[in-house]
């Protein structure tokens, strides 16, 4: 295992590559997480892949210094580099959970280049309202900063939400527990904030899924309360070709489970 910075502009990214195979896979992982969260998939899956896992702005030892959003074309440019920095000229992809969105985010941009697509609880396949009015809108992103700072409001309507069933049990306590302590609502703004952009078009994304033939793979927890795997099956609506795996787990599906349904569904 080594880990590596590259500059790209005023900031700096980090990532950590494990792996001996011949095909390229880079690794996007979810929110508060970092690179390392891939670090066990190389028993299983580095014979056949140059595992690169990515860490994303605002998180583990990349830093984000451009004072604005994370864009498409940054997201685009970054991935270039590690390509260009491997030698690579294609590669496949894997996004955990919010990782997920961005995997999307790059079939859009780059899927003539993409082999393999692998999305573990992958966040963007339904728009979810409060984050899209958080983050898509002036007034949505005011009210945000106001919440982090002065969450009573917050908690009233997250607790008012789950006494009228608009949310469940399982999400209604991921949200509280994410959103507690000052701490964990300044990331959660922070880092909504800077990865706004990064919003695929689904449609588009299944369209060059189906153009480019890139094999995907969608794995999903039996019991994830967060991204439930009936989103997944609204996904796979047919128009293009696409495995899913649901396991016998909750969010966290990160590790030698997933690995070995990527090797038996790959190789």
């Amino acid at each position: 295992m080594s880990s590596f910075f590259f500059p790209y502009r005023k900031s700096l990214f980090h990532a950590i590559s494990d792996g001996t195979g011949e095909e390229l896979l880079i690794c996007l992982h979810g929110f508060g997480e970092n690179a390392s969260s891939f670090g066990r998939l190389h028993y299983t899956l580095g014979q056949h892949f140059t595992i690169v896992a990515l860490d994303l702005p605002l998180h583990g030892l990349t830093a984000w210094k451009e004072e604005r959003p994370f864009e498409m074309e940054d997201l685009q440019a970054v991935i270039l580099l590690i390509l260009e920095h491997y030698g690579f000229s294609t590669f496949s992809i894997m996004g955990y959970s919010m990782g997920g969105r961005v995997a999307l985010c790059i079939v859009q941009l780059l899927a003539e280049k993409i082999d393999r697509l692998y999305l573990l609880a992958p966040d963007g396949l339904k728009d979810n309202g409060w984050h899209m009015f958080a983050t898509q809108t002036r007034i949505g992103n005011k009210l945000f900063k106001y919440c982090t700072y002065h969450p009573q409001l917050f908690f009233g309507l997250l607790h008012t939400w789950r006494g009228l069933r608009f949310i469940s049990r399982g999400l209604h306590k991921f949200t509280f527990n994410s959103m507690n302590t000052l701490d964990k609502r300044e990331r959660v703004y922070f880092v909504w904030t800077c990865m706004s952009k990064m919003m695929p078009d689904r449609k588009l994304c299944k369209q060059l899924l189906k153009k480019y033939r890139i094999q995907t793979l969608l794995l999903f927890g039996k019991y994830d309360r967060v991204i439930p795997p009936v989103l997944g099956v609204r996904f796979m609506d047919g128009t293009f070709s696409c495995e899913m795996v649901v396991m016998e787990k909750g969010h966290h599906l990160i590790g030698e489970d997933a690995a070995e349904v990527i090797k038996d569904h790959s190789f």
